[in-house]
């Protein structure tokens, strides 16, 4: 017996890194007054299979399954496309609308160090807002995000529409802009050659592919230079990089993002500005998230062209930032006290821990049927400060011994007395309150 090639089971210090890792998203996601969402894992697959949602890529790897009915489903490959149904199929929502979800989603993919056939996506998305605003706080979502996980990143950011248009001052035709963008996002997987000679197998023009070359073989041009060099300063696209290259800058966001005229990313969905997430010291050179504007997908799935809702997202990848916290030190999640019945007090002792926990206190309780010496080592081995002893003596008078396992001193008190004596050890540098000590 063994788990499928590419899911795994988490517990233990790998489930504590990942609840800290969720705990740290749910928080901003809120902050930034993002509303939650849980999306259907099943879907028809016309939904799933639609030309408006994922690359070809992507449909090859999805899951597809029948029910009893004989009706075909998909299990659903990102959580883009299940927002986008809710929001197609759900006309009163009150724009403009922001939702983030965290949830499993599956592809049969190759399985290597941070991808899975069964991970885990954290998006955040904001429907009906047009301009960069929606970009830049996204941005700046993003990298509160990694600075609060002490990963330093860069968000490497490009604009479709702007690609677009010097693609077609390169002479590449309308019709093959999204496939050559697909193939120029493929730079760093096949190089330089193998992206020529994908374009060529398009059918471009030998003048096109001289044009691209040229292109990719200069250092990375900024912004300007590409608007000056190809004629493009008023053309839509170039003006929506100049907007939010302005909220970048006003917003301090540029030591952290940087503009990549070759991005693309994989999915055909986009529209305009799109980004991706790197670990900044290169030791991890798999994304940690990506997103972008995918402003046609809502009207489109529900076969109205006239409707366009203007949408951008972002998608942290959980089990990218994993690979890359998985050698950290972390302390994982312990009772906050330890409550020992001694001969026969289980039952005082659970009355005990009912009161406890009434009061917000975590409490685990011993079996009491190991050694009381071995109990003690175990929980302080543990990082177990307080314990609490519950022996026929205490039980007797409806009282508790608190143990402090740092200072080393006892106290017999009242559950009441030891709710405060646990709080006021959970401060900074807690320490049992004087006249609670002998």
């Amino acid at each position: 017996m063994q788990n499928i090639k590419g899911t795994y089971d988490y517990f233990g210090r790998e489930q504590a890194v990942r609840q800290k890792v969720q705990t740290v998203l749910r928080g901003l996601f809120e902050l930034y007054d993002f509303e939650p969402m849980e999306t259907a894992l099943l879907n028809e697959l016309e939904l799933l299979t639609s030309k408006y949602a994922g690359g070809d890529e992507i449909l090859r790897e999805m899951y597809q399954l029948a029910d009893q009915g004989g009706r075909r489903l998909g299990l659903r490959y990102d959580l883009t496309i299940p927002f986008a149904k809710v929001i197609a199929l759900n006309p009163g929502i009150v724009f403009p609308y922001k939702r983030y979800e965290m949830g499993k989603v599956f592809r049969d993919g190759p399985v290597k160090k941070g991808r899975l056939r069964e991970f885990l996506q954290c998006d955040a998305d904001v429907a009906g807002i047009a301009g960069p605003q929606a970009e830049a706080e996204l941005m700046q979502l993003a990298a509160e995000v990694f600075r609060r996980l002490d990963i330093p990143i860069v968000l490497k950011w490009n604009n479709r529409r702007f690609l677009g248009e010097i693609l077609a001052s390169a002479g590449v035709p309308a019709e093959e802009s999204l496939s050559v963008m697909l193939t120029l996002d493929k730079l760093a997987k096949i190089g330089l050659p193998g992206v020529l000679a994908e374009l060529r197998g398009k059918g471009l023009t030998e003048q096109a592919v001289l044009a691209i070359s040229r292109l990719l073989e200069t250092e990375v041009p900024d912004f300007s230079t590409l608007t000056e060099r190809y004629g493009l300063s008023g053309q839509p696209g170039a003006l929506e990089v100049q907007g939010l290259q302005e909220l970048i800058e006003a917003t301090g966001l540029s030591t952290v993002c940087v503009f990549d005229p070759f991005l693309s990313r994989g999915l055909s969905f986009y529209t305009g500005t799109v980004y991706e997430i790197f670990d900044a010291t290169g030791s991890y050179t798999s994304s940690l998230g990506g997103g972008g504007r995918y402003d046609d997908i809502i009207g489109k799935l529900i076969g109205r062209d006239d409707i366009n809702v203007p949408t951008v997202g972002i998608s942290f990848g959980m089990e990218s930032i994993m690979a890359l916290l998985s050698e950290r030190p972390v302390q994982e999640a312990s009772s906050s006290v330890l409550l020992i019945p001694i001969g026969g007090t289980m039952p005082q002792a659970l009355s005990a821990a009912a009161v406890l926990r009434n009061a917000g206190i975590r409490v685990s309780v011993d079996t009491g049927t190991r050694k009381l010496k071995k109990i003690l080592a175990a929980a302080s081995a543990k990082g177990i400060r307080l314990c609490l002893l519950m022996g026929e003596s205490e039980a007797a008078l409806g009282k508790l011994r608190l143990k402090d396992m740092v200072l080393q001193t006892e106290r017999l008190v009242t559950a009441e007395e030891a709710i405060e004596m646990i709080r006021d050890c959970s401060k900074p540098e807690g320490a049992i309150p004087s006249h609670f000590t002998d």
